[in-house]
This record gives structure tokens, C-alpha cells and sequence, in this order.
């Protein structure tokens, strides 16, 4: 009897654990999707004051620095106002941008109304130069906070010259002529 009662119980006889007894807190909020508690990075407090008993301010860890983000950003950004500087001038001469656009399509036509489309090209080129600037800003905010900022200048070209060439476009496809020389076109 006492060999039975000294002897360490058969681990298959044991009960099943519980749901999350063995699991560690970690696991457990992982397993019922549960946010972590937030621990926010405390700066250490300098207590030693100058002698004006003044105290210096706290001392806060440095910032992550991306060298190579910085130089894409700025890049495109370059890239961004130089387009820009070209497009503006061309976008505002109209009647040249659609024979110029209207010989890429091969079609042999003028617009009935050229100066129909000059409010067109003006507000594609608000659109660009507000674009550009509203890109920028959010750039330089983004690098300022230490974060990755290629991809903004990126899109917002990407956007903001979409945007610029739908609004040159429109005047093209609501001329009537341009609309029968593009069919008579096709038909041959």
C-alpha cells in the first residue's frame, strides 16, 4: 500500500485541462483577439537643475532616421513640381493641346469650340498645382514624424495627373466633331 501511495499518478487518468490553463496571457489574448495593453514609452525626467533652478527639459529617445526614403521622397517630389511647371503652360494653350491630342488618336478634325475647353485646361491646372502643393505638405508633416514617405509623392502624382488629364479630356469627348471623325475613322 505504501509503494501506491508514493507512486506519481498516470499522466493519461489526470483530467483534461481547461481552456487556456496552460496558455500564457500573450497567447490567450492572441487566441481571443484581445488587444495587448498599451504601454506608452516613458522619456526619462532629468532631475538635476542648472543652478538658475531652471530644470532642462526631459531627454527624448531619438528619432529613426531614413536616409534613403528621404532622398526617394524628395526626388519625386522634384519630379512632381517640374511636371508640374510644364504641364501648367501647356494645359493653358488648348487649341495646341487638342490638335496634339487629336493627331495622337489619328484623327483628322478641329474642335468645333476651341475656347470651350480653356475652362477645362484652367481647372486641370488648379488641380495639378494644388495637388502638388497638398502632396508636399503631407510629405514633409510625414518625414517630420520619422516615417516612411516615398509612397505619398508617388500617389498623389498618380492621382492628382489622373484627375489633370479627365478634366483635359472632357472638352474632346463632348465635341460633336471630334465624335463623327472618330467614327469615321473606325469605319475604314
Amino acid at each position: 500500500m505504501s509503494d501506491a501511495a508514493n507512486a506519481e499518478p498516470d499522466p493519461r487518468s489526470r483530467p483534461r485541462p481547461q481552456y487556456g490553463e496552460y496558455a500564457t496571457p500573450e497567447e490567450q489574448r492572441a487566441r481571443i483577439r484581445e488587444p495587448a495593453p498599451r504601454q506608452e514609452p516613458v522619456a526619462p525626467i532629468v532631475t538635476d537643475a542648472p543652478a538658475g533652478g531652471i530644470p532642462s527639459a526631459p531627454v527624448v529617445a531619438e528619432k529613426r532616421q531614413h536616409p534613403v526614403d528621404r532622398i526617394i521622397t524628395f526626388a519625386l517630389l522634384a519630379y512632381g513640381l517640374v511636371n508640374v511647371i510644364t504641364s501648367v503652360p501647356a494645359f493653358l494653350d488648348y487649341g495646341t493641346y487638342a490638335e496634339t491630342m487629336l493627331g495622337l488618336m489619328g484623327v483628322d478634325t478641329q474642335l468645333s469650340d476651341p475656347a470651350a475647353g480653356r475652362p477645362w485646361a484652367i481647372a486641370a491646372a488648379v488641380v495639378l498645382t494644388i495637388g502638388w502643393c497638398l502632396t508636399t505638405a503631407l510629405s514633409v508633416w510625414n518625414m517630420r514624424r520619422s516615417r516612411i514617405s516615398w509612397w505619398i509623392p508617388l500617389a498623389g502624382g498618380i492621382v492628382f495627373s489622373l484627375t489633370a488629364g479627365a478634366l483635359m479630356v472632357a472638352p474632346l469627348t463632348n465635341d460633336p466633331a471630334v465624335w463623327q471623325a472618330l467614327l469615321d475613322s473606325t469605319r475604314l
